[in-house]
């Protein structure tokens, strides 16, 4: 069956919320939901439909948009390539021409039901944050490490990873249960790296899987949230066969804990992560003041070790 390319657009505004559209009584799927947007035409680039679709659809002008994930799904009438874009920027007041209804949604609560299938699981991506925040008490102490935890979550950390490997056994469970139960308390998700006994026993939300781990699976582990670091395309793809919920990937500059190894910049970050259909953190020597680069070479957002905990200082 051919593969028919398709622009679509989550439209963002600044309170996070995004557009959906019920589709028409005389097309397929009637009443089902889905992102505005449609397909690529001879000679259009993805963007260049977008772009197109937006202003047929809805009368707007699109002055910022992001490429994000791209995911394939084969319906009864077609087998499509869904090319999403973030859309944050635009003119014009919204006046559709082709939906039965539009409707602003919240990714925490989504209200309108049913979702196209092909669009239902972008509804999982666009709750993950923007930022992913990775400890490392290991280097700077339990105690400094969770206060800085306490300060992040305050300024609005959603989604953090604990990677205490090289912590001592007691340690490592001691400070998972505290740091699990803070996240907790603040409506966090958060991780444990590479052992899932402790995740289970923590009551953490998921797994992060370093990239060896990755690579020896062949099953998604069966927590409800797993994300894996890559270094390699190889490893991007692996992790998108197996369902995970996204992965992390770089160094996109040159790190502290890495000198040896070059950073691959932007535009090589942006090559690797292009047509997955699962969203990517960039990491490596990054701050939150990258995040516009960041999200213009496709990346979910910023991972970050010690630009995640800037208010940190070591225990004496």
């Amino acid at each position: 069956m051919k593969v028919t390319e398709v622009a679509a657009a989550v439209i963002l505004r600044a309170d996070g919320s995004f557009l959906l559209g019920q589709r028409a009584a005389d097309t397929f799927y009637p009443g089902y939901w889905e992102f505005p947007g449609g397909k690529v035409e001879p000679g259009e680039t993805p963007r260049d439909a977008l772009v197109r679709e937006l202003h047929e659809e809805l009368e707007i002008e699109v002055t910022a948009a992001t490429p994000w994930i791209v995911r394939e799904h084969v319906y009864e009438h077609a087998h499509v390539r869904l090319n999403f874009f973030r859309v944050t920027g635009w003119r014009g007041e919204l006046r559709d021409h082709v939906h039965a209804a539009l409707a602003w949604q919240r990714p925490s609560a989504p209200s309108v039901a049913p979702m196209l299938p092909a669009n239902a699981p972008v509804l999982a991506a666009l709750a993950l944050p923007d930022a992913y925040g990775i400890t490392h008490a290991w280097r700077i102490g339990v105690a400094a490490q969770l206060a800085a935890l306490d300060a992040a979550l305050e300024r609005g950390l959603r989604l953090v990873q604990l990677r205490e490997g090289a912590l001592p056994e007691a340690q490592r469970e001691s400070f998972v249960s505290a740091a699990v139960a803070r996240c907790q308390r603040h409506g966090a998700r958060v991780l444990v790296n590479g052992d899932a006994q402790l995740a289970r026993a923590a009551g953490a939300d998921g797994l992060h899987l370093p990239a060896r781990q990755l690579m020896a699976l062949d099953r998604r582990p069966p927590f409800p949230l797993v994300g894996a670091s890559c270094h390699e395309r190889r490893e991007l793809e692996h992790a998108a066969r197996l369902g995970l919920d996204f992965a992390v990937f770089g160094p996109v500059r040159r790190t502290a804990t890495h000198p040896g190894v070059a950073g691959i910049g932007w535009e090589g970050f942006g090559k690797a992560v292009a047509g997955l259909p699962l969203p990517v953190y960039a990491i490596g020597g990054l701050s939150a003041a990258e995040l516009s680069d960041a999200l213009g070479a496709g990346a979910q957002g910023i991972a970050a070790i010690r630009a995640a905990w800037p208010a940190a200082a070591p225990s004496r």
